[in-house]
């Protein structure tokens, strides 16, 4: 196989492209040879045999063109993903976009992929978006958690804002973690209500082109709440059902995790083409329901769908929202909830309707209206094992991303 290589300096950033397409090898040469500051190392076919190569190059980012991949080709892909543990970072290139292949990229952390045609300036910012983290920086993953709602009206849209809340004021004073909360509930959301600030996301806008998201239009888009909470919303459009392209959701969540420690995501309960994404995105998922038997049944059913689809996704807890402890009488009990969902149940949520209700009216956290309420108390008991000051505290450039499938 031929292999072509510049001459070597310490200083440059060298870019290892292997690909078995001859229009892409001369894109890739055309490319870098405009960059004087980058050096580049062209093998020429597939990522199957040039994989011991690679891992044993001093490469600072390395380009993988999928052209008519193979199972043979996606396997050796992983195993070099494996190998190299995030650095250098891989970049790949693919003839179109394929949901199984993105999601197979998806699990193997690979730091970015393009679809061709690939415009050269487009190649040159990724490869110097994923190199942007130094090698030998630790480096860790932004948090997701993520709602799921097992039956309409559970309460997602409350738990999933209380949680933004706290994982915000998780830090000190000086060191507090940026949170953003993301309602992907485009026909029916109620976060921004909910907070009192008005919906500013145009999915419209980023729809024809997603490429164009950018760190200044996602700012343009983002909404913030007193409290220092950035929300990404759109306007509500209850006669409109509608799904979105899937690369335009993923690229959107995939800017805000880069930028962001921690995301709360407010999922609807339909089902849609990029929903196995987002869950697979996820670190915490969990599924809410309420305290009746077919809120019970429906949350088991959705917990072995999740499981069934996304084998290697976040494993759902079920919580039980609106709790009330009953000693006497007829009705469900917390045993009986225990019982019927086993290791899936995560905890259950005490009913108070009047302060989630004045909350909701004036926008403002429950805590403000009552300080050391029993909702924000066992909610923080569920989220605290992840919440970390230390963590919290890092710059957002020495963060490797959970969601970083669609950058670009």
């Amino acid at each position: 196989m031929r292999s072509s290589r510049t001459k070597s300096s310490g200083s440059k950033t060298r870019v290892v492209v292997v690909t078995p397409d001859p229009a892409f090898e001369e894109v890739a040469r055309q490319t870098f040879a405009t960059a004087p500051q980058a050096e580049l190392e062209l093998l020429a076919g597939g990522i199957a045999v040039h994989a011991e190569a690679i891992a044993e190059a001093d490469a600072t980012v390395v380009v993988v063109d999928l052209h008519a991949a193979t199972a043979e080709e996606m396997s050796a892909l992983d195993a070099l993903s494996v190998r190299l543990g995030g650095w250098p970072p891989i970049v790949t290139v693919t003839d179109a976009f394929d949901k199984e292949v993105m999601r197979q990229l998806l699990k193997m952390r690979i730091a970015d992929f393009l679809v061709k045609p690939v415009q050269p300036v487009e190649l040159v910012r990724t490869c110097a978006r994923v190199v942007q983290t130094p090698a030998g920086t630790e480096q860790s993953e932004a948090e997701i958690f993520s709602y799921l709602p097992a039956v309409g009206g559970a309460g997602v849209t409350t738990l999933a804002i209380q949680t933004a809340l706290l994982l915000l004021g998780s830090g000190t004073q000086k060191t507090r973690p940026a949170t953003c909360l993301v309602d992907l509930d485009f026909q029916h959301g109620a976060c921004a209500d909910y907070l009192d600030l008005e919906p500013r996301l145009d999915l419209n806008e980023i729809e024809p082109r997603p490429e164009r998201l950018d760190r200044q239009l996602l700012e343009v888009m983002l909404s913030y709440h007193a409290s220092g909470l950035a929300v990404i919303a759109a306007p509500c459009r209850p006669a409109e059902m509608r799904s979105f392209d899937p690369d335009t959701v993923t690229r959107l969540l995939d800017l805000v995790s880069s930028h962001f420690n921690y995301v709360v995501i407010d999922l609807p309960r339909t089902w849609f083409s990029w929903t196995d994404n987002v869950l697979l995105g996820s670190n915490r998922l969990f599924v809410v329901s309420e305290m009746t038997v077919p809120g019970i049944k429906h949350a088991k059913q959705l917990v072995t769908a999740v499981r069934e689809r996304l084998e290697d996704g976040p494993r759902p807890q079920v919580i039980i929202n609106r709790f009330e402890q009953r000693l006497f009488g007829a009705g469900l009990r917390r045993s009986d909830v225990e019982q019927a969902l086993g290791e899936d149940f995560a905890a259950t949520i005490p009913n108070d309707y009047r302060l989630v209700r004045e909350a909701i009216d004036r926008g403002v956290p429950l805590d403000e209206v009552k300080a050391g309420n029993k909702i924000t108390a066992q909610l923080r008991k569920l989220v605290a094992p992840t919440t970390s000051p230390d963590k919290a505290a890092e710059p957002a450039g020495k963060r490797r991303l959970s969601l970083s499938w669609a950058r670009g």
